[in-house]
């Protein structure tokens, strides 16, 4: 294998955009209130569903976040948020993993949020949500 030097990218100061998305996204689906849940979200965000479906801007999201969080059977259960990890790969850069664990079982998933400062405040650019899961696809041959 050809050796090539890699660089270390995290500057590790990431604490409180990372602490802001959390208590916002934990705030905003303990109110089932979609528009505290995608606060920090800009305008042209980028997100994947768990599903792998894919969507660009604020509104469609939105529109989508507050017909689950609004309905009368919510698709997130009672959940708590956790940071699993994060990197700051620039000081206007945060690159986050954070589980949505649901509190009684049921459907929990892991997102991966890339958040950028913008004019002093934390945005979130994108978006990439995974089912948690133990069972892996078999692996087609």
């Amino acid at each position: 294998m050809e050796h090539i030097d890699r660089p270390t990218l995290d500057r590790g100061d990431h604490r409180d955009a990372v602490t802001h998305l959390v208590d916002h996204l934990q705030r905003g689906l303990d109110a089932a209130d979609a528009d505290t849940y995608d606060r920090t979200f800009a305008d042209d965000i980028l997100w994947g569903s768990p599903k792998g479906q894919v969507l660009q801007g604020f509104a469609p999201l939105n529109a989508i976040h507050r017909a689950q969080l609004g309905s009368s059977t919510p698709v997130a259960p009672a959940s708590a948020f956790e940071v699993a990890q994060a990197s700051s790969p620039t000081d206007d850069v945060v690159i986050a993993q954070i589980r949505r664990r649901a509190i009684d079982g049921g459907f929990s998933e892991m997102a991966m949020y890339v958040l950028v400062r913008h004019d002093g405040r934390w945005w979130v650019a994108a978006g990439q949500n995974t089912p948690l899961t133990d069972t892996l696809p078999t692996t087609v041959r």
